[in-house]
């Protein structure tokens, strides 16, 4: 009677997997590749406008008007600020009575120069004389020019008391109010200018992604001139109604992040984009020859994605690298996996490498 038992006991054991574990029946595919995917690369993306102007004072005094309102259009050349123009006035018309002052003495100094010729040539006064008259009449001439320095000067600081935008955009934020004393050491601009007409969209793309694409391509122009029209999803969600283009491709890789920086060109004609806002940058791709797996066959370990490869009868864990596809069902391996290989489809959560387990084709 023990005899029967132990070689029923000894016949189950027989029938379960090393140490003991039950084999599992667990559907599985061999993974081959497909025609070509459509896939959609997400970016992170910063926004900024064409030009984005900081407006400081050129001198210091009092604000006297404001003459725009944030989030107003303007031109370029068109009026912002005013600063107290009173005593740049003032020192316009002292810089230009020094002036006339000047010509007055210069005027002197070449009378009292020829009459010292005329007297030197008539063996009258000596060679000293005449010289001592020369030099008077040059220091005359040179405080002119000194003090004709100084009106321009005075004319150009009282031209900065007009604080006028350098170019078309939308106005941002006014911190100041008028009665405020500005100067050009504020550490908070007056305000700033956007050219929002058309938007620049920075985005960071892997150095060993770029790599692919130039190896694929043959050169950086040819890669640049390969980049499809591509879309921008606005922080809110919502795809923006304009498509942008891809313009220039930074030269140098970012050593803190190893990636490479891009510039998308989106037009703004509604002004519905704003500097200074983020999103996401939406290229299209098309994937010819790749694995897709379904998410459901993978796993995920500290941020790397695994799945279960059976060799021998017995699950294997392997490292993948994907890319995401649209339908959020799938991905494409890009890496880990050769075409005829065989993996788990269902169930992973619970198995462990090395896991004798028994198949069957997941299409059944």
């Amino acid at each position: 009677m023990l005899t029967a038992i132990f070689c029923s006991l000894l016949a189950a054991g027989c029938n379960s997997g090393q140490n003991g574990e039950e084999q599992r029946e667990l559907p599985v595919m061999a993974v081959s590749p497909t025609d070509s995917v459509a896939i959609t690369e997400k970016y992170s993306a910063t926004i900024e406008g064409r030009q984005d102007v900081e407006i400081y004072p050129q001198i210091s005094g009092k604000l006297t008007r404001i003459c725009v309102k944030e989030g107003d259009e303007v031109k370029a050349g068109q009026l912002l600020f005013v600063i107290d123009q009173v005593p740049y006035q003032a020192a316009v018309r002292i810089a230009a009575a020094n002036v006339r002052a000047a010509e007055s003495q210069v005027a002197t100094a070449r009378l009292e120069r020829n009459s010292k010729k005329a007297l030197y040539e008539g063996k009258v006064i000596s060679e000293y004389e005449l010289q001592t008259a020369q030099n008077t009449l040059t220091a005359s001439e040179a405080a002119l020019e000194q003090a004709k320095a100084a009106l321009i000067d005075a004319r150009n600081n009282l031209s900065y008391t007009e604080i006028k935008s350098p170019v078309k955009g939308s106005v941002g934020v006014l911190p100041y109010r008028v009665g405020t004393l500005v100067s050009p050491q504020m550490s908070q601009p007056l305000t700033s200018v956007s050219d929002n007409e058309e938007m620049w969209v920075y985005f960071s793309m892997s150095e060993k992604e770029l790599q692919g694409l130039m190896r694929k391509y043959g050169s950086r122009t040819k890669t640049l001139e390969s980049f499809p029209v591509v879309s921008l999803s606005l922080s809110d969600g919502n795809v923006y109604q304009h498509t942008g283009k891809i313009e220039t491709l930074s030269g140098i890789v970012n050593p803190q992040t190893g990636a490479v920086r891009i510039k998308a060109v989106f037009h703004n004609p509604e002004r519905l984009l704003l500097s200074g806002s983020t999103g996401n940058i939406m290229m299209p791709h098309t994937e010819r020859n790749a694995i897709v797996i379904p998410r459901n066959a993978t796993y995920e370990i500290q941020d790397k994605i695994y799945v279960y490869r059976v060799v021998g009868g017995k699950a294997e864990s392997v490292e993948i690298e994907v890319l995401h596809i649209d339908d959020g069902n799938s991905y494409i391996v890009t890496s880990g996996l050769n075409a005829g290989d065989k993996i788990v489809t269902e169930g992973v959560g619970t198995l462990h490498d090395g896991q004798e387990i028994k198949t069957r084709n997941a299409a059944e």
